[in-house]
């Protein structure tokens, strides 16, 4: 029988996060089944806690992040290296974009059934990223990276306190729209030199390039719609030469998908990637900032087991 390991992020959905884990205890004691829960304390301390309980020994063990995508990334940047670990996630945040991804039931006691479910079989094995900063320093992702314009946003929502506010209302996803306006007139775009596979392209006045490893982003947004996060491919979205005016239809029709038919939108695949721009660039992994450019990234096949609805 493999050890069950839930990591819990009290403060995820401005502390409704709590009344999540308080509905899936409950499921869990209904069901008889034996775990071991710990509360993330700050910022990072999920990559800690995930770390420890990995190395505790060479036993395999199931970790369950419980929280946002921005918890399931630290759980995921704490056990990248090991290969005893089944990661599963139950949402309790606002975004949920790996929920949407990976066919994990937004309900919180319905995702429960399903991992209870799932760990009677072999889990699935999926892509994850490794993105290289110039210091030489790793960090993975399980959703999307991007440069740019969608990293300012993303870095202006989790520096502020309105999706907090909003949160509590049951309208988390505004923020997003907030901060695009208010950004919108304001962004300057550069030029990037995008190196695919070890082809380069030069995208001028670029607002952003997105690499994704499943299709949804920023609460969502179906920015690459045809990724697939177990065909040892990412998806590459670029949106450049884009009027501002322009930029609002393509944020609108990002919810189904649409955007890859506007001329200014760009989309490739590719394994190894490298992003340079003429200016610094703001990056983000899974919605957490990282730093800036410039950048290299790595995909790393099936090489992390996975309790999803998504087979492969």
């Amino acid at each position: 029988m493999k050890h069950i390991y839930f990591i819990i992020n009290p403060e995820a959905r401005n502390g409704y996060c709590l009344k999540i884990w308080e509905r899936v205890e409950i499921q869990l004691k209904l069901e008889q089944v034996s775990y071991r829960a710990v509360f993330t304390e700050n910022p990072g301390h999920a990559s800690i806690l995930a770390k420890e309980i990995a190395t505790e020994n060479n036993e395999q063990k199931i970790i369950i992040a419980v929280g946002g995508d921005g918890t399931l990334h630290e759980v995921i940047n704490g056990i990248a290296k090991e290969k005893n670990v089944i990661i599963g996630f139950i949402p309790g945040g606002s975004g949920n974009d790996f929920s949407r991804g990976f066919l994990i039931p937004t309900d919180p006691v319905e995702a429960l059934k399903v991992i209870l479910a799932i760990m009677k079989e072999e889990p699935t094995l999926v892509d994850i990223g490794k993105i290289t900063m110039e210091d030489q320093t790793p960090h993975y992702f399980i959703n999307n990276m991007g440069a740019g314009f969608d990293a300012v946003i993303s870095y202006e929502v989790n520096q502020s306190n309105m999706k907090g506010i909003l949160n509590k209302l049951s309208l988390g996803r505004l923020v997003y729209v907030y901060f695009l306006l208010k950004k919108l007139f304001t962004y300057k775009t550069t030029t990037i030199n995008l190196s695919i596979d070890g082809k380069m392209h030069i995208f001028e006045q670029t607002w952003f390039v997105t690499v994704s490893n499943q299709p949804y982003y920023g609460g969502g947004m179906k920015i690459a719609p045809a990724a697939v996060p177990d065909d040892g491919l990412f998806d590459i979205t670029v949106v450049h030469q884009l009027a501002r005016w322009k930029l609002l239809l393509v944020f609108i029709s990002v919810f189904w998908g649409k955007h890859i038919h506007f001329k200014e939108v760009k989309t490739d695949i590719g394994k190894v990637i490298t992003i340079q721009s003429m200016t610094e660039l703001f990056v983000h992994a899974d919605g957490e900032h990282l730093g800036s450019t410039p950048l290299s990234i790595h995909l790393q096949a099936k090489e992390l087991m996975m309790l999803t609805k998504r087979r492969s």
